[in-house]
Order: C-alpha cells, then structure tokens, then sequence
C-alpha cells in the first residue's frame, strides 16, 4: 500500500511540474498543466530575464519527468526542494494569494516522497560512512537508462515542433512519456536475460 501511495505522489509531483514547464515553452502556451503562470517568459523577458524564465522551465520539465516516470524519484525529489522553495519565495514576496499555501502542500508530499528514501541519505550526511544497510530496489541497466533518455530528449525536441505542429508536438511528448515508462521493461528483459547467461 505505502508502495502506491509514493507511486502516486511522485507521479502526481511529476505531471504537475513536468506540465508547468512544458505550458511555459509551448506555443501559444498549449498544453496540459494546472499551475502557471504560462506566460513567466514572456513577463521576464520585459527585464531581461527572459533566457532565466526558459531555464526554470527545462528545469521543472526535467524534475517533473523523472518523477512522472517514477524512474527516478529520489534525484526527482532532491532536486525538487530547490524548486519549489525558490518558486515560494517568489509567491511570498510578490504576495499572490492562496498560492504558497498549493507550494506548502506540493512540498509536504515531495518530503513524504524523500522519507521514503531515507536510508540513501546517511552515507550523504557522513559522506560515505553508511550507519545502516541500504534498502535493496529493482536493479537497473544501461539501456533503460538510454531509453528513458531519449524519452526526455523527445519533450525538449517537443517544443520547438509546436510552433510548427501542434498534434506532431503532443505525438512527441506522449511517445517520449511512453519510451520513459517502458525503460522499466527494458530493464526487466535486459536483466532477466543476463541472470539466465548466469546460471547456463
């Protein structure tokens, strides 16, 4: 059961932030999210910012994607922290209403979704001296790894096809979420074929 819970909020954390970047770079900000704001390039572009606004929005489309893909949850969540408490304090400062209390809630579940891993963080804090036993997850192999690559190069190829084609855009980015959710099958087939090399 806690298995799912943390499947569903890592994809939950995932589609919100993988959205909220893929809106910002999108032509005429055509895609799916639910938090903004889409036009962050354009307003920053006013003060030179614009290149910084784009840079957030790969970011977030980077974190949003290991995390949607649940491949990689734990750097998902790492690198997540940063994030949201940078955009928090923008929230903050700027006083917009209701939207750090959303920014609070996103960060108490990617701290949940942390907890889960924290047996990874003792070698860290003694940089290296590990008190305890990691935990054992599913082994993973390189070429899972190359296929959920490429399924991440397919959402940044995505954008610049959407000032062209806007159907062919979205085709990419759903085969890119597709290549990044079969980097599991990969792995299994890979791994499943090298344990029965093993025992011949």
């Amino acid at each position: 059961m806690k298995n799912w819970i943390t499947q569903g909020i890592s994809i939950f954390l995932g589609f919100t932030f993988w959205g909220a970047g893929m809106v910002k770079l999108y032509a005429g900000h055509q895609f799916i999210g639910w938090i903004g704001p889409p036009w962050l390039v354009e307003r920053l572009q006013k003060y030179d910012l614009g290149l910084y606004a784009e840079f957030i929005a790969v970011c977030q489309i980077t974190i949003g994607f290991m995390l949607l893909s649940t491949r990689y949850k734990l750097l998902g969540g790492i690198m997540l922290v940063p994030m949201i408490l940078n955009i928090l304090m923008v929230t903050v400062s700027m006083h917009w209403q209701g939207t750090p209390y959303v920014l609070t809630v996103l960060l108490m579940m990617d701290l949940y979704l942390l907890w889960q891993y924290r047996d990874f963080f003792w070698p860290l804090v003694n940089e290296g001296e590990n008190g305890s036993k990691l935990r054992l997850r599913k082994k993973r192999s390189g070429q899972g790894h190359l296929c959920w690559l490429a399924g991440w190069a397919l959402q940044l190829f995505s954008v610049p096809v959407s000032f062209q084609n806007l159907w062919l855009a979205f085709s990419l980015a759903a085969l890119g979420v597709i290549l990044a959710v079969l980097s599991f099958r990969v792995d299994l087939i890979l791994l499943g074929k090298t344990e029965r090399q093993s025992l011949n």
